[in-house]
């Protein structure tokens, strides 16, 4: 077997055509926290790639590729960059692809009354406080 095929076997990099297995780029990348759990999210029917649904973890990703696939409350629209050859720091990760769609930025609820507002370090509510909140709370009669 030569060198460079040593390489590539030894570490699972690449394979054949050029590709990396989807699984394993999705952990490369950090979008979830273990292989598992990518291959999990991909066997579920949950990921698209250019367009065509995909349920093999083990399907060859190339640069270029654009994955839909829904992850938490957003839909993720990703472009592979690159291939990446370890898991390494978040920083290196980002590298590895280019949102298309990034998710909006969550929005803080407004808060209904005024006394429910706290300051910062003001402690535990008094029981002034608590009564205001069970006044609010229940039903009038």
């Amino acid at each position: 077997m030569s060198e460079a095929t040593k390489s590539t076997t030894s570490t699972g990099a690449a394979d054949k055509s050029g590709g990396l297995r989807l699984d394993k780029w999705l952990w490369f990348a950090r979008f979830v926290k273990s292989r598992s759990l990518a291959t999990k999210l991909v066997v579920d029917g949950n990921m698209r790639i250019n367009g065509v649904p995909s349920h093999k973890a083990h399907y060859a990703v190339k640069v270029g590729d654009v994955l839909t696939f829904a992850l938490g409350h957003h839909i993720r629209v990703i472009r592979i960059a690159a291939l990446g050859a370890r898991r390494g720091p978040a920083p290196e990760a980002r590298l590895l692809y280019e949102d298309l769609d990034p998710p909006a930025p969550r929005e803080t609820p407004a808060r209904a009354t005024t006394f429910e507002a706290r300051d910062e370090g003001a402690g535990r509510p008094t029981k002034r406080d608590r009564r205001q909140t069970t006044n609010l709370k229940s039903p009038r009669d």
